[in-house]
């Protein structure tokens, strides 16, 4: 039988702009509250850059972007609204980036433990993986509640790892945005970005590892910076 060859190796996604494309049902839900205050809806390319930071933020983006900057408690008020008009749409929508799930599949077949670390909360994000039939490939779904840091702290990516049984040291963070990048970065983790997720800043800028433009070539860059032995320590 073949070594598999990432025996050992913790790969953590981000989740929005990276596992999954989110932002018909995120936006979706972000105009409904636009258009119930009489603001114009958005497209959603020009608010797709605004994904990745909570829903608080995509709010205040979204509604300064219409036109309309809003006070905290105004905020507050319209995250509460948000909130369950998204669950209830979920996963409308959202679909995994493609060539997602193959990719998944022989990272696995690889020996790779897979996690999900994001900012996206801990609830939310079960929901989606499992209305998806996701959630299961993952040994760690953890948001920043659950880790009691958000990304780009680098405790939150070391809550994910530990969460799934991992070393820091073999661990690969796979990410689309600046909180991606800073988490791995700052946890000495190595950083794979990819060019398709939701980012004001030039995905070539975020200074990765390896940048991939396809899930395709995901597991490839994986083996890349991962020695097959394991004796894969410090920056990678």
């Amino acid at each position: 039988m073949a070594a598999r060859r990432l025996e050992g190796a913790t790969i953590a996604f981000d989740l929005d702009g990276t596992l999954v494309d989110t932002a018909p049902d995120l936006i979706g839900t972000l105009n409904h509250l636009l258009t119930a205050e009489g603001l114009p809806p958005l497209p959603l390319d020009q608010a797709r850059p605004f994904i990745g930071h909570g829903a608080r933020h995509l709010i205040q983006r979204g509604f300064r972007a219409a036109g309309q900057d809003i006070a905290p408690e105004w905020l507050q008020q319209l995250f509460e609204r948000f909130i369950p008009h998204y669950l209830g749409r979920i996963a409308e929508e959202s679909r995994p980036f493609p060539g997602c799930e193959a990719a998944l599949d022989v990272l696995s077949a690889e020996g790779a433990t897979l996690a999900v670390c994001t900012n996206k909360p801990t609830d939310l994000s079960v929901a989606l993986l499992k209305a998806l039939g996701l959630a299961t490939r993952f040994a760690a779904i953890v948001g920043p509640d659950a880790a009691g840091f958000a990304k780009p702290d680098p405790r939150h990516l070391q809550a994910a790892v530990d969460v799934a049984g991992g070393s820091m040291s073999r661990t690969i963070l796979v990410g689309d945005a600046n909180t991606d990048a800073g988490a791995a970065r700052a946890a000495n983790a190595g950083l794979i970005i990819v060019s398709f997720g939701y980012t004001d800043i030039p995905a070539a800028d975020l200074g990765g590892d390896a940048l991939v433009h396809h899930f395709d070539a995901l597991p490839e860059a994986c083996l890349r910076l991962l020695s097959a032995c394991g004796e894969q320590s410090g920056p990678l």
